[in-house]
C-alpha cells in the first residue's frame, strides 16, 4: 500500500512538456488522450448500467403517475354504479352526487348533502329511506319529519379532547 502511495506522489514530481502547447505539466495533472479505442473495464460496463437503470426510473416514475391518475379517475367512475348497486332502485334515481351521499342507516337512511362534492356551497340535506313495515320505525322517522317541519332542530359543536372529555359550544 505504502508503495503505491509513493509511486503517486512520485508522478507530481515528474515534469514533461506539452507537444501541443509546450506548457510544463506535472505528470500527475495529465489527461492522457489516444487515439482508437479504450479497452472497456467493468466499471465502463457498471456505469453504462447504472445509466440505463436511472432512464428506466425515471420512465417508470413518469407512466406511474400516469398510471395512478388514470386509476384515481377509472375508480371515480365506478362510484356511481356502486352506489347505485347499494341504494335501492327508488333512491337512486334522484341523481344525486354519490360523493354527496351519507349512509347513516337509523333512524334514517341516507342523507344527502347536495352539492357538497360539486360546489363550494351546499344547496340543500335530503333524508332519504325507503318505506319499511316496522311500526316503532316508522313512528321515529314521522317524529323526525314533523320536529323538521316545525323547524325543532338546533346545531351545536361539539369538541372531543384527546382524553376523550366532549364539551358543546
Amino acid at each position: 500500500m505504502n508503495n503505491l502511495v509513493e509511486i503517486f506522489q512520485s508522478f507530481r514530481e515528474i515534469l514533461c512538456v506539452c507537444p501541443h502547447c509546450g506548457d510544463i505539466l506535472r505528470l500527475s495533472d495529465l489527461r492522457l488522450k489516444y487515439k482508437g479505442k479504450a479497452p472497456r473495464t467493468w466499471l465502463d460496463n457498471h456505469q453504462t448500467k447504472v445509466i440505463r437503470l436511472e432512464k428506466k426510473e425515471f420512465l417508470f416514475d413518469e407512466k406511474e403517475d400516469n398510471l395512478r391518475k388514470a386509476a384515481i379517475e377509472k375508480g371515480r367512475a365506478k362510484v356511481p354504479k356502486l352506489v347505485s348497486k347499494c341504494i335501492d332502485e327508488n333512491i337512486s334515481c334522484f341523481n344525486y352526487d354519490p360523493y354527496d351521499i351519507k349512509a347513516l342507516l337509523h333512524p334514517v337512511d341516507f342523507a344527502v348533502f347536495n352539492g357538497l362534492n360539486s360546489k363550494k356551497e351546499l344547496e340543500d340535506i335530503t333524508l332519504i329511506s325507503k318505506k319499511v313495515s316496522d311500526r316503532i320505525l316508522n313512528n321515529i322517522r314521522k317524529s323526525l319529519e314533523i320536529s323538521i317541519q316545525k323547524e325543532q332542530y338546533d346545531w351545536q359543536v361539539a369538541r372531543v379532547s384527546i382524553e376523550g372529555n366532549v364539551t358543546l359550544e
